[in-house]
């Protein structure tokens, strides 16, 4: 317990050091709060298009492109490592917290005070961290000797300790959290670059779907236009869907012990761990891609995981089957692309692997971060909480909960893998990941909007609030 606190006491001193965003003195308008993360994400884009100095041409592999999408980075710019650190220390500490490894009570001012600190004390840590892994592990090639080396690491962890920075400033004078608004800004320039980019990609076809689809209409060639407005319906029909399961909830009355009369309504979503499932399997991919990378064999292009094209995509080996086929329906109805049976098994492998994967990782977050049964009765005893008609102690709200939080921990991870693996392979604009995470962010926004004050706020925020 004494190191416990020698520790708690070491953080606290070096907090003073560490650069910090100091919270306003006022209560802010809804108005100004929109006004400051609107500058939050300017300055994010403005830093993502700002080339890092010493390094060469960053080729957009599909591992990268998934690190991008789950972490709001831009390989090559000085958001490489977007909210990568941020993430990363939060994971850690929730992960030690929720396994009681760190005994914090986070019920407790003091407590909560702690972990905000020591996150971002190790988001800081781990922002020249990740700097060294990209450039060490060959993510960015460095055009110089061992300077220029630790200049791009410097340049990396500088636009890393911006990002945190930037977060802040979102979290204490701005609107919901930076993490959310710069993946949201990440996924929306995939989006925008995906439908209506004039650009080519190796093989001749556009990139931009909604130029290709026009393309094809001027050109008296509807099999074409039909292959380029197939992902565009696709993407509406999944964001659709994952609204749609948004709202299926089971709601569990609570009541106050010491207040009769007076209760509230918890509500637990058929997505009860979120996007946490979906994002560790999409990273774990992305991570296995990078490894397959080491040791390729020039004469071949293969390592021991995967083989690949001069374009650096993934056409045979293990991996292959861990790969979607994008553009599949597409394919299957217009014939520009050819079904084999080899394309259906990635699909079904691909398919089997997200949704087994996730579940597990469902499971295992309730299980480590606080969201299981016992820990959820805790919480409801220690706020003086009790579920009408049944005994007001620890024990029986963890029986009740027992019936349905273990089952929405399975089956909620099985349908979020379920629908960013259909995402992926029917051709939607963006990936499956990349929906899912734009759906139930903008899905949090609006909740969190609707419990604002409305009052001075602009008609149009009202008008979206409802």
């Amino acid at each position: 317990m004494a190191e416990e606190e020698k520790k708690l006491g070491f953080i606290s001193r070096v907090a003073r050091f560490l650069p910090s965003v100091v919270k306003p003195t006022y209560k802010q308008t809804l108005n100004k709060r929109f006004v400051w993360t609107g500058i939050a994400l300017i300055s994010y884009l403005i830093l993502a298009h700002i080339t890092v100095y010493g390094i060469g041409e960053t080729p957009q592999l599909e591992a990268r492109i998934t690190i991008q999408t789950l972490m709001g980075a831009k390989f090559g710019s000085l958001m490489t490592l977007g909210i990568g650190p941020i993430v990363t220390a939060g994971i850690l500490l929730q992960l030690l917290t929720g396994s009681k490894i760190i005994k914090w009570d986070m019920t407790k001012p003091e407590n909560r005070k702690k972990f905000s600190t020591w996150n971002k004390f190790l988001a800081i840590i781990l922002c020249f961290v990740e700097g060294a892994a990209f450039v060490l592990a060959g993510a960015l090639p460095v055009t110089g000797g061992s300077s220029m080396v630790l200049f791009v690491i410097l340049q990396l962890a500088a636009g890393g300790v911006v990002i945190v920075l930037l977060d802040e400033l979102v979290t204490k004078w701005g609107f919901g959290s930076g993490v959310s608004l710069f993946i949201i800004a990440g996924i929306a320039s995939q989006f925008i670059i995906g439908a209506i980019s004039p650009f080519q990609d190796p093989g001749g076809m556009y990139i931009g779907r909604i130029i290709g689809f026009v393309s094809g209409i001027f050109a008296g060639n509807n099999l074409l236009a039909l292959f380029y407005l197939i992902p565009l319906i696709t993407t509406a029909i999944v964001f659709s869907i994952v609204i749609y399961a948004q709202g299926i909830k089971i709601n569990i009355p609570l009541s106050f012990r010491a207040l009769r009369g007076f209760g509230r309504t918890w509500s637990m979503n058929l997505f009860y761990t979120s996007v946490i499932p979906v994002i560790l399997a999409a990273a774990l991919l992305a991570n296995f891609q990078l490894v397959a990378r080491f040791g390729i064999n020039p004469e071949n292009s293969c390592s021991f995981l995967a083989c690949y094209d001069e374009n650096g995509n993934v056409v045979g080996g293990a991996l292959h089957y861990l790969t979607p086929p994008r553009n599949m329906v597409a394919n299957a109805i217009t014939g520009y692309g050819v079904i084999t049976s080899s394309t259906v098994i990635r699909a079904l492998t691909y398919t089997l692997f997200m949704v087994g994967v996730c579940a597990l990782f469902s499971v295992f977050w309730v299980s480590t971060s606080g969201m299981d049964s016992k820990s959820v009765a805790e919480q409801l005893e220690s706020s003086g909480m009790q579920i009408p008609g049944y005994r007001p102690d620890k024990r029986t709200m963890e029986s009740v909960l027992n019936r349905y939080i273990p089952a929405l921990a399975i089956v909620g991870g099985l349908a979020i893998g379920l629908l960013a693996a259909f995402a992926d392979f029917v051709g939607a604009i963006v990936s499956g990941t990349g929906i899912l995470l734009t759906v139930m962010i903008l899905y949090n926004y609006y909740e969190q909007l609707q419990r604002e004050d409305l009052e001075d706020a602009h008609p149009l925020i009202k008008k979206i609030a409802g």
